[in-house]
């Protein structure tokens, strides 16, 4: 499987499913950076409800539900509906830029996001919401806040809803080892082997191990060849990659 691997907010995690993981999962990772990048979109980000144009009307649901967690701390229904107005509320423009940079507002609603996240668990519910774990992906990531352990937490949470995600746990298995948690990591890169077909498990396999050795994947070259082209690229640091391409030139005729 090849992929083209210029667009902005490419993450390391694409290392792992570079093979062609990401069409049988039915899902395009080529964002995982799932924004995904891990920037402003790709993967991560898909499953948020960015607010966008609407930010005015997020702002008036946010006052209604900070509100309402103030009147009623301990209900933890309050604390998931502001998580939900706040998610949306992430996107507008305000907040993330053209390039998919946290600005200044960005990182405060960012880290108004996790307090209230943070406040919705404390309270138990029975079965925190997935799909709101899910979009607490991107609040956590590198591009995000950067906090390896409370994403590692929320993925716990997406992967018992998607046990059979191979995605899933190969981005937390990277982000355990980025926690320094390797027991989770080494669980996880378990998990995602066995999900694997056959034929990619060798490759997935190594992919796993550099990743134990090295989560930031400094150093490491990638490359893939589309429509003629050959990319290459290299993590910059914090989820960002540097490359560069050439034309393949046509074989000569003899």
């Amino acid at each position: 499987m090849l992929f083209d691997l210029r667009g902005r907010g490419r993450r390391t995690t694409v290392r792992i499913i570079y093979m062609g993981l990401a069409l049988l999962m039915g899902v395009g990772l080529v964002g995982f950076g799932i924004g995904g990048g891990f920037g402003g979109g790709g993967f991560l980000n898909a499953a948020s409800e960015n607010g966008g144009s609407n930010a005015a009307t997020y702002s008036a649901q946010i006052k209604k539900y900070e509100k309402l967690t103030r009147q009623q701390p301990t209900n933890p229904e309050g604390w998931e509906k502001l998580a939900k107005v706040q998610l949306n509320e992430a996107g507008g423009e305000a907040y993330v830029s053209a390039s998919g940079a946290l600005t200044s507002k960005g990182r405060q609603l960012f880290a108004r996001i996790a307090q209230t996240w943070s406040s919705y668990l404390a309270l138990n519910p029975p079965k925190p919401n997935p799909a709101l774990a899910q979009q607490m992906l991107r609040i956590f990531s590198e591009e995000g806040l950067n906090r390896p352990a409370d994403e590692v937490q929320v993925l716990q949470i997406v992967v018992a809803e998607k046990p059979t995600n191979l995605a899933y746990y190969a981005q937390l298995a990277r982000y355990a080892y980025l926690a320094k948690n390797t027991r989770v990591g080494d669980l996880a890169s378990a998990k995602a082997l066995s999900l694997a077909p056959a034929a990619q498990k060798p490759r997935l396999k190594t992919e796993l191990a550099a990743l134990r050795k090295n989560p930031t994947g400094g150093g490491e070259t990638l490359t893939a060849t589309t429509n003629g082209k050959t990319y290459t690229v290299k993590p910059g640091g914090n989820g960002t990659y540097t490359g560069s391409v050439k034309t393949t030139p046509a074989p000569t005729k003899k």
